[in-house]
């Protein structure tokens, strides 16, 4: 039987370390995951909006049912969107926290080394 390959979220952020627990890697992905649930989120709330402004992208409105329907489909579709590149959000966020977190971390550093000399 072959070896699976692990998933990927995006180029340099696996899904699944290959057996290895490197906390790092662990805090990017999960990073990475709640930047893409955001977008997924704000995708739904986009698609949303406009199928009830009346213009709607799926046709005119139905029933309670087929709202609730239609309401799970906007949401998979959102969050298909996201998981594939969506707006580019979940990537521009993950870089952006990521540089903030190097940028404290190296303050930090730089912190301890000053309180050491003293």
């Amino acid at each position: 039987m072959s070896e699976l390959s692990p998933l990927t979220l995006a180029p340099d952020v696996p899904l699944v370390a290959a057996g290895k627990n490197d906390p790092a890697q662990d805090d990017r992905a999960k990073v990475h995951d709640a930047a893409q649930q955001f977008e997924a989120l704000l995708i739904g709330q986009i698609l949303r909006t406009e199928r009830e402004s009346g213009n709607g992208w799926l046709g005119s409105g139905g029933d309670s049912a087929s709202d609730c329907a239609t309401d799970y489909a906007e949401q998979q579709f959102a969050t298909l969107l996201a998981h594939q590149g969506g707006l580019g959000l979940a990537n521009l966020i993950s870089a952006g926290l990521a540089s903030a977190q190097a940028a404290a971390d190296s303050r930090s550093a730089a912190a301890s080394a000053g309180a050491h000399k003293s």
